[in-house]
C-alpha cells in the first residue's frame, strides 16, 4: 500500500503529543502507519481483519505483548 499524505487521518481522541497512528481507508483495505513516520512503512488489512481487530480491542480480548 502506496503512503501519500493524503487521505490519513488521526482518532479525535488522540492525544496532542502525536504517540498515535493514522488510518486510511482505500479500495476494501484499511492502512495503518505510525503518525511519527509518515513516509515509513504501513501495514494493511482487508476489511474483516479490521473488523475482528476492533471488535477485540473493544471487548478486551485483542493480545498484548
Amino acid at each position: 500500500m502506496s503512503t501519500p499524505h493524503r487521505d490519513w487521518f488521526k482518532s479525535s481522541r488522540s492525544a496532542s503529543n502525536a504517540a498515535c497512528v493514522e488510518v486510511r481507508f482505500a479500495g476494501g483495505n484499511v492502512g495503518v502507519r505510525d503518525s511519527k513516520d509518515r513516509s515509513g512503512p504501513a501495514l494493511a488489512f482487508d476489511g474483516g481483519a479490521w473488523t475482528s481487530f476492533l471488535g477485540a480491542l473493544k471487548t478486551g480480548t485483542a493480545p498484548r505483548s
